[in-house]
């Protein structure tokens, strides 16, 4: 017994260091980035600014995951020494454990607590920036023509649609914010069978260079997607349109011009958000209305596009 017990106290010492370290890791999370200083982005001046707060939006939703799982991981592994310590009925080890778990449910609140507070302030500072017409927005720009195959076989030209609405949205059936908008949401399907009959146009385009056509395939019959993928694992068409991450939406009025550039909505972090704004509908809406976009472009979220060589 006085062996065992030895050895639990041994590995409770272990994890007592494994603890040590988690704090001082998420006290140096919680610590602003030099380019996420809140101080430094109280009034976005434009889209690059509010690109930028919308990727230190999505980095800080990455930095508080990963201290949510580390931490649950050894809250984990302390349990289950508890339970080991206390079937052997080592009682002392039992109210040590107690309390180092104790102390780290409160340190990880402390640490966590800033960095929701940040994450907060960037979401609402990258709304407010989305709310805001910029009128030196995309719609100066041209479409610019293309040709691609769809991973089903087809040849998809943009001058086949002349005259229609053209939604192109970036997307990667591994990503995380896609599969929400696929999985949970049915963003995609239900807009693009929402002004299927209003002659506007929806196409997927797929710019991941490790992908394959089967995975494609099968997410395109999971879904029973009413639109095509386009395989552009060249990267060609993300490169010219500027496609930043998964999901990204451009669309293309009947003149051929970028009416719209940006997220799906005004959700950065991927969840649903209070006074939700759907932005890609609200453009649809406009367009189909023969009204000028109100909102012509917004920060992308998501899962950065993994480019391959040129």
């Amino acid at each position: 017994m006085k062996k065992t017990v030895a050895t639990t106290g041994a590995v409770l010492i272990v994890l007592a260091l494994a603890s040590i370290t988690l704090g001082k890791r998420a006290e140096k999370a919680a610590r602003p980035a030099p380019d996420g200083n809140i101080a430094s982005v109280r009034e976005p001046v434009g889209e690059r600014q509010g690109a930028e707060q919308a990727q230190q939006a999505q980095k800080l939703q990455q930095r508080i995951e990963q201290m949510r799982a580390d931490h649950q991981s050894l809250i984990d592994q302390l349990n289950a020494l508890r339970a080991t310590a206390a079937k052997e009925k080592a009682v002392q080890t039992v109210k040590q454990i107690d309390t180092l778990i104790s102390k780290r449910q409160a340190a990880f609140q402390e640490a966590l607590r800033p960095l929701e507070q940040e994450q907060q302030q960037l979401q609402r500072l990258v709304r407010s920036r989305a709310a805001r017409p910029d009128q030196t927005g995309p719609r100066a720009r041209r479409a610019a023509e293309f040709e691609l195959s769809s991973f089903d076989g087809r040849k998809v030209k943009l001058s086949d649609y002349k005259g229609q609405i053209v939604v192109l949205e970036w997307l990667n059936p591994q990503c995380p914010y896609s599969r929400y908008h696929y999985e949970t949401a049915q963003t995609m399907v239900k807009l693009a069978d929402k002004y299927r009959d209003k002659g506007v146009v929806w196409l997927a385009v797929n710019s991941t260079f490790k992908t394959t056509p089967e995975a494609n395939r099968d997410f395109d019959a999971k879904h029973k997607l009413p639109y095509p993928i386009l395989d552009d694992r060249a990267g060609e068409l993300a490169r010219r349109y500027g496609a930043r991450t998964t999901p990204h939406v451009f669309i293309i009025d009947k003149e051929g011009r970028l009416a719209y550039d940006g997220a799906i909505d005004d959700a950065p972090a991927g969840q649903p958000s209070a006074g939700k704004i759907n932005y890609v509908d609200k453009a649809l809406s406009e367009l189909t209305l023969n009204r000028k976009v109100s909102v012509p472009n917004t920060p992308p979220y998501g899962t950065p596009i993994k480019y391959g060589r040129p």
